[in-house]
C-alpha cells in the first residue's frame, strides 16, 4: 500500500537518520535533504505530504526558509532546545507543531501523523495542480475571503479544509454549509440563528453556523444558490463583521473568515440578475478556479491509488492498482471529476479478486446483470406457488425519460428494448425524473409552481434540473403557454 512520504531536513547526518528511523518505524516513507535548496529540489517534484525540520547547532532556523516554499506542505520543528519562547515563535511563522528533540519516544511521529489525519488531502502532482497548491499556500496565512470555483467533484471543499488548515486559524473549528441542500425558508436561521419563540417549535435560543465557525473558517458552499433577499443579509454580515439573530435584540461580533464556491459562474449569475454584485465583489477578493479532472490528467493515477489504500485500510486489507487498470483511468473523461473517480475506485475494490486491481474491476457504468428470460409457468413452478407474479422488469432511464409526457401508468414499467436490465438506483432515478417532468408539463413550466406541487424548494428544484441536464435529459420550457417537449421520438 501506499505510504505517505515525509521530507526531514537536517543539515547533519545523524540528526536526519535519527528522525527517519522514527517516522519508518511508524510506518511513514521518509526522504532527506541536508538543507532548504536541497529540500526544494524534493518539494518540486512532488509527492510529499508532511516536512521536518531541525532547528538549533549548525541548522539554525534554516526552517523557515523550508516553510517559505511555494509548495511547501506543513511543517514539524524539532528542536534541541525545546524552549516555550522558541515553540510560540515557530508556531507563529507558520510552523504546523514543534516537538523536542529529546522528547518521548512516538512524539514526533504522532505529531506528523496529526497534520497527515485527513490522508493525502490535496493531490498535487499535476503541474496546474501544483500551481494552485502554491496559491493556496500564499492564501491560507492571509485572513481574506476566498471564492472557489470549478466544476462539481473537483474538490473545493478539499481545497476549503486545506486552506483552513495551514491558516493561523487552524486551530478554530472548520464549519462548512452546503447551501444548495437546505430549503431556503430554513437557510437563514441554519447561518444566522435564531432566539427563543423566533418562530414555531424554536422552544430555546441556537447559534446559527456563523457563530459556531467562530475563531475558524466558515465555508458557503454553493453560495449561488442562496436568495437574492437572504444575500443581502449575508452582504451585511461580511461588511458589518457582525450578524444579529432571528428576533435578536442585539448584534453579535463576528471572528470568522468566510471561504465561498460555486459550480456557476457567478459574473454570469450577476449579469441575469440571480446574484447580487456587491456581494460577489466581497467574496471575489481572492478567487481560485479548481480546473476539471480532464486537465489536470498526472493527478489522476495518484488519486485512485490514495483511494484505493483508503477504503482498503478500512476493510483491513491491501490494494494495488495494475499497470492495465491505471491506463484505464487515465483514458477516461471523467464527467464526475473526482467524486466519480472515488466512486469507480471503490467500485472495484468490491469487484476485484484479492489485492491486485486489475482493469477488468474499472467499471464506468452501472453493474448490471443480464435479465434472464422465465415463463410464467416456470416462474410459479419454481416458486412453489401458482398465485405468484414475475418480478416487474426495471426500466433504463432513457427509456423512462422518453415516455415523460405520457400519463403515469398504473401497470410496471416497460422493459428497454434491448432487453438489458438495470440497477434499482438507475429505476429510481428514472421514475423522480418522470415525475419531476410530469409536474413541469402540468403546471405549464413553471418553476415555483412545479416546486410546490412537488413539496420541495425552488433551489433543490433548479439542483435537480441541472443535475438532468449534464445527464441528457430534456427540460421542457414554457413557449406562449406551451410547454415543449424534445425528445427525438
Amino acid at each position: 500500500m501506499t505510504q505517505q512520504c515525509v521530507l526531514v531536513v537536517a543539515r547533519e547526518a545523524e540528526r536526519r537518520e535519527r528522525q527517519s528511523r522514527a517516522l519508518e518505524s511508524a510506518g511513514f516513507q521518509t526522504v532527506e535533504a541536508e538543507g532548504a535548496v536541497a529540500a526544494g529540489r524534493l518539494l518540486e517534484r512532488g509527492g510529499v505530504s508532511a516536512a521536518v525540520c531541525c532547528e538549533g547547532g549548525v541548522d539554525g532556523d534554516e526552517w523557515r526558509a523550508v516553510a517559505r516554499h511555494p509548495l511547501a506542505p506543513a511543517v514539524v520543528v524539532v528542536s534541541a532546545a525545546a524552549e516555550v519562547s522558541g515553540a510560540v515563535a515557530a508556531m507563529r511563522d507558520g510552523a504546523a507543531d514543534y516537538v523536542a528533540e529529546q522528547g518521548a519516544e512516538g512524539e514526533l511521529a504522532a505529531a506528523v501523523a496529526r497534520i497527515t489525519a485527513h490522508g493525502p488531502g490535496l493531490v498535487a502532482e499535476d503541474h496546474s495542480s501544483r500551481q494552485l497548491l502554491a496559491l493556496a499556500q500564499r492564501v491560507a496565512s492571509k485572513d481574506v475571503t476566498v471564492l472557489l470555483t470549478g466544476e462539481s467533484g473537483t474538490g473545493k471543499e478539499i481545497f476549503a479544509r486545506y486552506i483552513h488548515e495551514r491558516s493561523p486559524r487552524a486551530a478554530g473549528p472548520f464549519v462548512a454549509v452546503n447551501c444548495a441542500a437546505i430549503p431556503e425558508s430554513m437557510l437563514e436561521a441554519l447561518l444566522f440563528g435564531f432566539e427563543k419563540g423566533a418562530f414555531t417549535g424554536a422552544n430555546r435560543a441556537h447559534a446559527g453556523k456563523f457563530e459556531q465557525a467562530q475563531g475558524g473558517t466558515l465555508l458557503l458552499d454553493e453560495v449561488s444558490e442562496i436568495e437574492l433577499g437572504l444575500q443581502a443579509k449575508l452582504l451585511r454580515a461580511l461588511q458589518e463583521r457582525e450578524i444579529e439573530r432571528l428576533c435578536g435584540d442585539s448584534p453579535v461580533p463576528l471572528d470568522v473568515r468566510v471561504l465561498a464556491s460555486s459550480n456557476r459562474d457567478l459574473r454570469d449569475d450577476v449579469r441575469v440578475g440571480r446574484f447580487r454584485e456587491d456581494l460577489y465583489y466581497r467574496l471575489h477578493v481572492f478567487p481560485i478556479h479548481l480546473p476539471p479532472l480532464r486537465e489536470r490528467p498526472a493527478d489522476i493515477v495518484p488519486l485512485a491509488r490514495s483511494f484505493a489504500v483508503k477504503y482498503a485500510q478500512l476493510n483491513g486489507r491491501g490494494a494495488r492498482l495494475t499497470p492495465e487498470a491505471e491506463r484505464k483511468l487515465v483514458q477516461h473523461t471523467w464527467p464526475g471529476n473526482v467524486r466519480e473517480l472515488e466512486n469507480v475506485v471503490q467500485r472495484a475494490l468490491i469487484l476485484a479478486e484479492g489485492d491486485a486491481v486489475d482493469s477488468e474491476a474499472i467499471r464506468f457504468e452501472p453493474v448490471t446483470v443480464e435479465a434472464q428470460p422465465q415463463s410464467t409457468a416456470s416462474w410459479a413452478e419454481g416458486a412453489g406457488a401458482s398465485t405468484v407474479s414475475p418480478a416487474p422488469t426495471l426500466t433504463h432511464p432513457a427509456v423512462a425519460m422518453r415516455a415523460a409526457a405520457a400519463p403515469i401508468s398504473e401497470h410496471p414499467p416497460v422493459p428497454a428494448a434491448d432487453g438489458g436490465a438495470t440497477t434499482l438506483e438507475e429505476d429510481l432515478k428514472s421514475r423522480e425524473y418522470r415525475r419531476i417532468l410530469e409536474t413541469l408539463a402540468a403546471v405549464g413550466g413553471s418553476r415555483k409552481e412545479a416546486a410546490a406541487r412537488l413539496g420541495i424548494s425552488s433551489r433543490t428544484l433548479r439542483y435537480k434540473l441541472a443535475r438532468m441536464r449534464q445527464e441528457g435529459v430534456e427540460i421542457p420550457e414554457r413557449s406562449g403557454g406551451v410547454v415543449l417537449y424534445a425528445y427525438g421520438s
